[in-house]
């Protein structure tokens, strides 16, 4: 793990593309996005149907690695409403044994419109004053953590083009990189992510790097 503040709190980098706050003892992941897979195969694009089994099994192992009694899923959980339908056995066993073990909250996002099974399932939450939503709330003043945007940072180093899954992160929001198998991404400096950050000085791309820290500048307000 990578540990960093913010918010006036303890949180570190976890299993790449998750967050852990140890106060809470409490695991946050944003954009699961569950059975993308079967719902692509359903409209004629056939993947690989084990995304949800390898989503899940990354959580488990992030969840066994921090110690986590709590797990915050930060909205896009599944891909589409029947997506917990789709669950074959083994993925639905590992997702079941997952929220009987753990005090699980399932925050609700732009897909999220079927049943969820276990846990409790709410639109947005507040836990010792940050905001837990889906998306970031531009103008919200309150420290916020959220997902949505799948934000990766894409710079050029030594004539190589590089792109890496990130967090995004400002005096009073953070956003969460997505921890789906099938997930793409966004430039961690798009426009709509900068405008969702706001109010900020600054933004900036937050990443490990074995075992480090790396925190590369997005955006600067004016002076």
């Amino acid at each position: 793990m990578v540990p960093f503040s913010f918010a006036g709190e303890e949180m570190a980098l976890a299993a790449g593309h998750a967050l852990y706050w140890p106060r809470e003892s409490a695991l946050l992941v944003a954009d699961l996005h569950l059975e993308k897979a079967s719902f692509f195969a359903r409209h004629g694009q056939m993947l690989p149907p084990y995304d949800s089994r390898e989503t899940l099994g990354r959580l488990a192992d992030a969840v066994r690695r921090t110690g986590a009694r709590r797990v915050f899923c930060l909205g896009d959980n599944f891909h589409d409403a029947e997506g917990a339908e789709r669950l074959e056995p083994q993925a639905l066993g590992m997702l079941e044994a997952l929220t009987r073990s753990l005090d699980w909250v399932w925050v609700s996002g732009n897909h999220d419109l079927g049943r969820v099974p276990g846990g409790t399932a709410l639109d947005e939450l507040e836990v010792a004053g940050l905001v837990l939503r889906h998306e970031a709330l531009a103008g919200e003043l309150r420290p916020e953590l959220s997902g949505h945007f799948h934000p990766r940072l894409k710079v050029t180093a030594r004539g190589r083009r590089l792109v890496r899954p990130c967090a995004v992160v400002s005096e009073r929001k953070l956003i969460l990189p997505a921890f789906g198998a099938l997930t793409g991404g966004m430039d961690a400096a798009d426009p709509a992510i900068i405008a969702a950050m706001q109010p900020a000085k600054a933004v900036d791309a937050l990443l490990g790097v074995q075992g480090r820290l790396v925190q590369y500048p997005l955006w600067r307000a004016a002076a």
